[in-house]
């Protein structure tokens, strides 16, 4: 059933239906509106995720929630997370590495993370890695591809945004560009990157808009869960099979 407010018609269903929960994009919005709308989805759901934070609506979430919830603050993409006693993050068993090209493209990879977390991923993050250095890449990314056996890689440039092309050309999951406004001059404000991305001939890349941390963890984030689910029924009808009387057939199942 639809909820209508004054000014708000919340979603508080979206990450039953979707797979994905609303993120509260604070940007643009009054004072009075943020707030109000983080209250409606702390009641309802138990957890209310905002993006894009001033400072001024940071203040108000501690001194509106701070008696009642928990907040957690993700310094550096300016999102926060206010979640209820006895609220409980999922966990779905889905793993999701993050790469940035430099330290200036943390704060969209860690809206990025912040979103996966919450969608109950496992995120494992290596920041400065880019292409003026590119011998810092391959032990992060083999770790990452053989260690933690990530689903979804999320790579996060600006500049040339030459990374995340050469990260789809050496790994065997599927690669997120998130093109970020960090550069200098003509093309300086991401668009380059995002040019340089959408047109890599390095297969099995998909690519977000410019400095969209949320895009990317929701996409990776539903990719990674999706694996996780196809693990935990490959687990279920091996364990069916092992309890089972042996057979040729049986045995040759439980070795897959």
């Amino acid at each position: 059933m639809t909820e209508r407010h004054d000014f708000v018609t919340p979603d508080l269903n979206r990450a039953r239906r979707k797979g994905v929960p609303e993120v509260i994009l604070a940007e643009g919005k009054t004072l009075e509106h943020a707030l109000k709308i983080a209250g409606i989805f702390l009641a309802k759901n138990g957890r209310a995720i905002l993006s894009r934070v001033s400072p001024e609506l940071k203040a108000g979430l501690h001194r509106e929630f701070d008696a009642g919830a928990a907040f957690e603050w993700y310094a550096s993409a300016r999102a926060a997370v206010l979640s209820k006693p006895g609220f409980a993050r999922p966990r779905t068993g889905g793993r999701v590495g993050i790469l940035t090209a430099g330290t200036s493209d943390v704060p969209a990879a860690e809206e990025a993370a912040m979103l996966c977390k919450e969608m109950g991923c496992a995120v494992y993050t290596t920041f400065d890695v880019g292409v003026a250095g590119l011998h810092r890449l391959f032990d992060p990314l083999r770790q990452m591809l053989e260690e933690h056996e990530v689903d979804v890689l999320i790579v996060a440039a600006g500049m040339d945004g030459a990374l995340p092309s050469v990260v789809s050309g050496l790994a065997d999951v599927p690669v997120i560009g998130l093109p970020t406004q960090v550069g200098y001059g003509l093309g300086g404000q991401g668009v380059a990157a995002l040019y340089s991305m959408l047109q890599s001939c390095a297969p099995g890349m998909a690519v977000v808009n410019i400095g969209n941390g949320i895009g990317a963890g929701a996409m990776a984030g539903l990719i990674a869960n999706r694996m996780a689910a196809a693990r935990q029924m490959a687990w279920e009808r091996a364990e069916q099979v092992l309890a089972q009387p042996p057979t040729a057939e049986n045995a040759e199942i439980a070795k897959k």
